[in-house]
């Protein structure tokens, strides 16, 4: 007897998805509750479970199918026959049977890296990292959920064993032939895009098209923000069991400049402009698949640590792929750190509704003058993109002004100045 999977409730406005990868083979053991797939949406990747415990029968459909709510993907096996067998559906009627033919002499062993998929389920990415790079998979500890690789682990594992010099050759031994010289042949791989990636290019190019986009810029001294970091890291991560980040200080001192200058917080929605009192900072975060906008709600109303906690939180999951749709729904402003990657400056696009988005860049020491003489200082790039249909270039460089003056001295967002 056999129990149909189906494909889950995705959340609001969600109709389908893509089969992103099978967590479980034909034959494996299942619990209950277990996923058993992983499915890509426009915004996160959604695991299926299991609805019984049992045996993984049929996969109905393959790794880079498009799926509806409702459709069945599987079936669980609950009483399959010792040595019955259970194996993916054929995409195709098979084909009538054929004279036998003699025995082939046997293929040669596959590589070592292809083995491995035997012993953990690789998803197509990490898969393909594992090729191209010529890396055991099952010599490398996974990071991801239930210790399963993702492909910066096959990176770094491959960037180690680069890095690792060659043994010496034993002492009369004949030297290996040197490496032939390359042909020049140049090769092309043909990808199909995931729905995240596909859904990120329309949104981009939808905000691009929609909104009159525009960039004013500042430059920020960090030495403040540094100091009060070093003076403050222990006891405040003794005290919130977590680090004092540089997020939390450009989050409050968004929404001093978002109480303010409120059209930087607002939308529009049609013909009329929609005002918020609350401000929700959805904060830009890489994730295996591309980058994800998780929200921070009430940043207005939150302690710099809840505010870091929430952050972290939302990088782990992302790094995971536990992000739920609820975790995204909603923003009222964004802040992407294109710092972290060496980032020197960037004109951040808008994430529709929303009509601004902050951009913060990597910090490096540069001559400034201070009280007429020149001295370095820990200076950063900050950008704001806005939709000028809505945010008028003084209100944007106000917005921008007052974000620079909080981080320069810190006690403005202590008495709300």
């Amino acid at each position: 007897m056999s129990k149909e999977v189906k494909v889950p409730t995705l959340g609001e406005s969600v109709t389908e998805a893509t089969i992103g990868e099978w967590l479980k083979k034909p034959g494996d053991p299942v619990a209950v509750d277990e996923p058993i797939a992983s499915l890509e949406t426009d915004k996160v990747a959604v695991e299926v479970p299991s609805p019984v415990a049992g045996v993984m029968g049929t996969q109905r459909v393959a790794v880079g199918d498009t799926v509806e709510v409702g459709a069945v993907i599987a079936t669980i096996e609950d009483d399959v026959a010792a040595g019955e067998s259970t194996s993916v559906e054929p995409r195709e009627a098979a084909a009538p049977k054929e004279t036998p033919v003699p025995a082939a002499a046997p293929a040669p062993a596959a590589p070592k890296a292809a083995e491995a998929g035997d012993a953990q389920t690789l998803s197509p990415a990490v898969r393909r990292a594992v090729l191209e790079h010529g890396v055991d998979p099952s010599s490398i500890k996974g990071s991801g959920k239930d210790g399963r690789l993702t492909k910066e682990d096959v990176l770094a594992a491959a960037q180690a064993k680069s890095a690792e010099p060659a043994p010496a050759p034993a002492p009369g031994a004949t030297p290996a032939p040197s490496p032939a010289p390359s042909t020049g042949e140049r090769r092309e791989e043909r990808v199909k895009m995931t729905r995240m990636r596909q859904t990120i290019a329309k949104r981009l190019k939808s905000a691009q098209d929609t909104a009159a986009l525009l960039t004013t810029f500042n430059d920020v001294d960090m030495s403040a923000v540094i100091a009060a970091r070093e003076a403050y890291k222990d006891t405040f991560a003794k005290k919130h069991d977590i680090k004092l980040g540089f997020m939390s200080f450009f989050a409050k001192a968004a929404c001093l400049a978002l109480k303010d200058i409120p059209a930087v917080n607002a939308q529009i929605d049609g013909d009329e402009i929609v005002y918020h009192d609350y401000v929700d900072i959805s904060v830009a975060v890489s994730a295996p698949n591309g980058l994800v906008v998780p929200v921070v709600r009430d940043a207005h109303a939150k302690s710099f640590a809840q505010i870091e906690k929430d952050i972290a939180d939302f990088g782990k999951r992302a790094k995971d792929g536990t992000l739920t749709m609820a975790d995204m729904a909603g923003g009222t402003f964004t802040i992407s750190n294109g710092g972290v990657f060496g980032g020197l400056m960037s004109t951040p696009i808008i994430n529709p509704p929303q009509s601004a988005v902050l951009g913060l860049h990597r910090i490096e020491d540069r001559p400034v003058v201070r009280d007429g003489e020149i001295v370095i200082r820990p200076m950063m790039y900050i950008a704001l993109s806005y939709d000028h249909r809505l945010i008028d270039g003084r209100e944007a460089v106000t917005a921008l002004k007052t974000i620079k003056e909080a981080i320069e001295d810190p006690m403005r967002m202590l008495i709300d100045l």
